[in-house]
């Protein structure tokens, strides 16, 4: 098994997912603009602050995930043949710390958001309220879909690093 060509995979496969976020971010920034533009009703006319903003953040946190993972893809084969034992158990620790990130925010704490924002739509009338809440719905569906595709991922790497550990191997 060669540790340094999956880890650095998986830091493609982020780099990929930080691309992702950063084409969705374009796309809720287009949308806001398209919607400053071309909006007629009250309902359109009030979109483009939170898709703006929305698009903003999700460009924020695609570049915060795409620099590192850029960096980690080079700092990859130089931590592991300095200490192979140590650069396997130091990515397993930083593996196990994600994951229960991942399970904390993307399973309970986002879909959580979904609900009450889905929820007040209802009770709230003015048309700025309503398409902050329906693009807050929108961002974090895409936040879920982007980052349970990277747990799912994160697993598997955390998993081959394991059989790397109990095997013995580096």
């Amino acid at each position: 098994m060669d540790i340094v060509k999956t880890a650095t995979d998986w830091a493609r496969f982020e780099m990929l997912s930080a691309a992702v976020f950063l084409a969705f971010g374009l796309a809720f920034t287009l949308a806001g603009l398209g919607f400053r533009q071309f909006g007629t009703t009250d309902m359109a006319r009030a979109y483009p602050v939170p898709m703006l903003v929305a698009g903003g953040l999700l460009l924020i946190l695609g570049g915060g995930l795409y620099f590192p993972a850029q960096v980690r893809l080079t700092a990859v084969p130089v931590a592991f043949g300095g200490d192979p034992a140590g650069f396997v158990a130091a990515e397993i620790a930083r593996a196990d710390k994600v994951l229960n990130d991942y399970c904390i925010a993307v399973f309970r704490v986002f879909p959580l958001v979904v609900a009450i924002c889905a929820l007040a739509i209802p009770f709230l009338d003015t048309a700025l309220w309503r398409a902050g809440l329906i693009t807050a719905i929108a961002m974090v569906t895409v936040l879920i879909l982007i980052d349970s595709n990277a747990n799912a991922r994160l697993s598997a790497y955390r998993q081959q690093l394991s059989l790397a550990e109990v095997s013995g191997w580096p």
